[in-house]
């Protein structure tokens, strides 16, 4: 008897060791130690990261960049888990895309926020009009700009190669980071914003990256600023819900964890109880 078809929209999970993935991110602190807590209270791993190859070579001794969940792997590092359940993707797959998030800054005065970014080496700050800052930062001219709420626009610009650029970036986002809040939005439009949430002061609008710009940042060690870039993937899993117990055994070899998801993935599948969602969904128990 043949083996029966696998359904294309499965997603690729795997155990693999924590060591072998690389993230392109900075962690975020403030959520990754209720990361930690709720994985020691639910006892489960209810969403696995996103991880892509960095060769083509994915075998047992591949290594893989972070697309999404820096902190979740942060977290299970904290931990002290040996392995995760990851969801491997690929670059140029129609079913992955990359975009970007803006940072909408709450409460956080324009004068300050000025102040601050003149005082970081560098950085380079230029007034211009909102349609001019637009054309140079999609021309990568520019680093970022910021809209305030007074309708004044900077752009900021700076570093020699990416890795300079990148640590600036870094720095832009350091300056506002621990004195103000900020939530994450995928527009540039500050009255969006400001619809949703009135007490936002300030729009720092982020440039695209390309996805080898991803790899080669990981690769070297250098890290994004956290919530900055965003990864869009087509079937990606949620609630596997893999049991930490699992996660932090070190007595099973990596095979017999595999085995051991794949036979629970088809159970779940014989039980019905995995559904693929193909329109936009809004979860409310994040």
């Amino acid at each position: 008897m043949s083996a029966p078809v696998q359904d294309p929209r499965l997603p690729d999970l795997r155990f693999v060791p924590i060591e072998s993935l690389i993230p392109h991110e900075r962690h975020d602190d403030q959520r990754m130690e209720p990361l930690v807590r709720r994985l020691r209270e639910e006892g489960v791993m209810r969403n696995p990261p996103i991880v892509a190859p960095l060769s083509a070579d994915d075998g047992p001794a591949a290594r893989f960049v972070i697309l999404d969940g820096a902190n979740r792997v942060t977290a299970a590092i904290a931990a002290g888990l040996p392995h995760v359940v990851v969801q491997v993707v690929r670059y140029g797959d129609p079913g992955i895309q990359l975009s970007t998030w803006f940072h909408a800054l709450m409460g956080f005065p324009h004068d300050e926020l000025g102040i601050k970014l003149a005082g970081i080496p560098g950085l380079e700050c230029h007034p211009e009009t909102l349609p001019r800052a637009r054309a140079i930062l999609a021309r990568r001219e520019a680093l970022a700009y910021v809209v305030c709420g007074d309708g004044s626009v900077d752009t900021l610009d700076g570093g020699a190669d990416l890795r300079e650029r990148n640590d600036l970036l870094n720095a832009v986002v350091d300056s506002y980071r621990s004195d103000a809040r900020f939530i994450r939005v995928a527009s540039d439009s500050l009255p969006s914003a400001q619809a949703r949430h009135p007490d936002v002061t300030a729009l720092v609008v982020f440039p695209h990256f390309e996805p080898d710009e991803v790899i080669e940042l990981a690769l070297s060690g250098a890290r994004v600023p956290a919530g900055i870039t965003r990864h869009l993937v087509t079937w990606r899993a949620l609630r596997l819900n893999i049991p930490i117990d699992r996660l932090a055994d070190g007595s099973q070899s990596l095979e017999l964890k595999n085995r051991w998801l794949r036979e629970a993935v088809q159970e779940k599948l014989a039980q019905r109880r995995v559904r693929f969602y193909e329109e936009s969904t809004v979860l409310f128990d994040e």
